[in-house]
């Protein structure tokens, strides 16, 4: 991890720290050769010319850069976490009810061209 990703990491929250670590830790199970970067001022997952966002935020984490088509299903299961901005906002409370292999899965599509 490079110093301006670890200086992202280490100003979260203890709120939202186990959110972030473990939403981190399964985009690098799913995509392992991943370079994580920072870009927008946000953590930045790079595979190729695919870019996938993860910011920290009041609510919990949110994503961006998954396009129409590339999110592992991920939008169709859970719409009441995403917006019309090609958002999704996952609260601690709503990550408790999502699995491990769908986040995997969603990283995975929204990191594959």
């Amino acid at each position: 991890m490079n110093d301006a990703v670890q200086a992202y990491v280490d100003a979260i929250s203890a709120e939202h720290r186990p959110l972030f670590d473990r939403v981190h830790r399964l985009i690098l199970e799913a995509k392992p050769e991943a370079e994580v970067l920072i870009s927008y001022q946000m953590p930045t997952y790079k595979v190729g010319p695919c870019r996938f966002y993860l910011a920290v935020w009041k609510h919990g984490v949110s994503f961006y850069g998954w396009g129409e088509g590339r999110d592992g299903g991920f939008a169709a299961h859970h719409p009441e976490l995403t917006s019309h901005r090609g958002t999704i906002k996952l609260s601690p409370g709503a990550a408790a009810a999502i699995t491990d292999d769908e986040l995997r899965d969603l990283a995975r599509a929204a990191l594959t061209e």
